[in-house]
């Protein structure tokens, strides 16, 4: 089994202790920090696919026989200086060694990187949302000031960002977390790009609910009150796990199938009726903390997926 991740990952330990407990067989790397220093790579196409061994430091995996690859959040294939033949082998690096991991015969992914990056793009879960009967929130996705006036004015309105990545304010990490705006907040500044809008639902409570294969797992999490993003509020947060209605699940388990996704991190606002209205999905989200504050036995779940391919316990 092949687990391809960052240096330090947390999610990824757990899991990685648990199939050690289980006598799993694992093979821990990450390709954009390894390869080609501390990795070595030999693959043959043949009439079964690809063969031949994937080597980190003094242990190696037969490329044939890996049963799952788990894809956490492995480093990036970064070009190691800014000239052109850098590039080129950080590009031959992602096409080389990643084309081969993202073909592996027999092989389980949790969840194909392909098919994370893809997942990645709100756009197409809310359209997917959709599509599966989930309620979903008035959004506008535009780069146009008086639309965004506009929407902004019909309801009460949040922006949050179409991707969370890496920001920094003064040199500090900093999340970019949703929050809400007005419509004498909107200026020109929208023209500089894509900005996604919503309308604000009046919640008492969040739900992340975590799906593992057709495994589905739910934890209410309460904010202080007033509070639009739980995550600004890690320190004041309740957790309390609660069952996932029938209709729900059957959404969350078409939407991994629409995105070929074996995982999914799902993020609902609870509104004052109880009816459950969907936020987004990480294809790759972080989990590992709602096993002890939730009392959900996730990394059971993973394990097993992992392990068997399918759950061998409810």
């Amino acid at each position: 089994m092949l687990v391809s991740t960052g240096f330090e990952d947390p999610t990824a330990d757990v899991v990685i202790a648990e199939l050690n407990r289980r006598r799993v067989p694992v093979l821990r790397f990450d390709p954009g920090r390894d390869f080609p220093g501390l990795a070595a790579l030999s693959a043959r196409i043949g009439h079964d696919g690809w063969s031949g061994r994937l080597t980190v430091g003094e242990r190696s995996a037969d490329l044939a026989h890996v049963r799952a690859l788990y894809h956490r959040r492995p480093s990036s294939y970064t070009p190691n200086g800014d000239d052109q033949a850098a590039r080129f082998i950080a590009q031959e690096n992602r096409r080389g060694l990643g084309g081969v991991l993202a073909a592996l015969p027999g092989c389980l992914y949790l969840s194909h990187p392909l098919a994370i990056a893809r997942a990645e793009y709100k756009p197409a879960q809310l359209a997917s949302a959709t599509r599966q009967g989930l309620r979903v929130p008035a959004t506008l996705i535009t780069s146009d000031p008086a639309e965004a006036k506009s929407f902004a004015s019909e309801q009460v309105t949040i922006y949050k960002p179409l991707h969370a990545g890496a920001y920094q304010i003064e040199g500090e990490p900093a999340g970019i977390w949703a929050a809400p705006v007005a419509p004498e907040e909107l200026n020109n500044a929208v023209s500089h790009c894509a900005h996604l809008f919503q309308a604000l639902v009046p919640k008492t409570s969040d739900v992340r609910a975590i799906v593992v294969g057709e495994r589905v797992f739910c934890a209410r999490i309460t904010a202080p009150p007033g509070v639009v993003d739980w995550r600004a509020e890690y320190r004041n947060l309740r957790y309390e796990p609660i069952p996932c209605p029938d209709e729900i699940r059957r959404a969350l388990l078409l939407f991994l199938a629409d995105f070929g996704l074996n995982f999914g991190a799902f993020d609902f606002a609870l509104s004052t009726d109880e009816t459950w209205w969907f936020l987004e999905c990480n294809p790759n989200g972080q989990w590992a903390w709602l096993e002890d504050a939730a009392g959900l036995p996730l990394t059971a779940a993973v394990a097993d997926l992992l392990e068997n391919g399918e759950s061998t316990s409810d």
